[in-house]
């Protein structure tokens, strides 16, 4: 059994030899969560749709750890198997499972298409959930009482709000966002007896190439509108997931923590319908 009153820093937040998968780890968000994961220890399989990609984020990755790429389309069945199946041949068993790979479509309402909202929850939701249900099995093989499996799902700050950038609107995105969040809370349930723990972190705006054309256009603003007046940093990311991953996070299950300098509750300082 652990010693609860171990409460040396070193200890509380360590990943040394956990295992993990990163979904659209390749770049954004997932890459440095990537990085922060081998810098502290763990043995990381990413997983992008493109295997060029792949390859680039290896070169930067390499030097770091213990790192593999697997080029799988988590929307698809098929490679949804042969990702896992490459993972319980490099890995053995998960320790961590972060669903990170997401896409997104903006439009005007009148001018929305069918397919775009069937794209965007197609990856950000229901890929989520098939991923997950069928990796059970490599994250049992790693959980025991005393040090869950963990799940983390990428959530968003949109996810439990309204955009506060209306002027690009993004339906299917919020709305598969906030989804996430609820799936992250009926999962967390559901596995906790397996001793597999089911979070959510909602980010703000942080750099990425999703980010980049309302950064281009409106940084200012979101700035002004974040009561620390800045987006987000990687290492802040970093942070909230090695706590959910690590010891000091064992018990935390069934949560969606927003990671956005407030904007999620400080919003309304302008119109942004303009």
């Amino acid at each position: 059994m652990v010693d609860s009153e171990n409460f040396a820093i070193a200890d509380l937040f360590s990943l040394a030899g956990k295992t993990a998968l990163v979904t659209g780890g390749s770049s954004g968000i997932g890459l440095n969560l990537a990085k922060g994961l081998l810098i502290n220890g763990v043995r990381v399989v990413i997983a992008s749709r493109k295997q060029e990609k792949c390859d680039e984020a290896l070169q930067e990755l390499a030097p770091l750890g213990e790192v593999s790429a697997f080029a799988a389309d988590v929307t698809k069945p098929e490679d949804r198997a042969a990702l896992l199946e490459f993972c319980g041949a490099k890995l053995g068993s998960l320790s961590i499972l972060i669903n990170n790979a997401g896409s997104n479509w903006a439009a005007q309402l009148q001018d929305y298409p069918d397919e775009g909202f069937d794209k965007v929850v197609s990856t950000n939701l229901n890929a989520v959930f098939s991923l997950t249900r069928d990796a059970i099995p490599l994250l049992e093989l790693a959980a025991t009482e005393e040090d869950p499996a963990r799940i983390i799902n990428i959530g968003s700050m949109d996810g439990l709000q309204v955009p506060i950038v209306q002027r690009v609107p993004t339906f299917a995105y919020s709305a598969s966002k906030a989804a996430l969040h609820h799936l992250t809370r009926t999962l967390a349930v559901d596995l906790g007896p397996k001793h597999i723990t089911v979070n959510a972190v909602a980010p703000g705006f942080f750099a990425s190439r999703m980010t980049d054309f309302v950064f281009d256009k409106y940084l200012s603003d979101i700035e002004d509108e974040c009561p620390l007046h800045r987006i987000g940093r990687p290492e802040e990311l970093v942070g909230i997931v090695t706590y959910l991953a690590s010891r000091a996070g064992s018990y935390t299950n069934g949560t969606v923590i927003p990671v956005d300098g407030g904007t999620s509750v400080s919003k309304g300082k302008r119109d942004w319908m303009e």
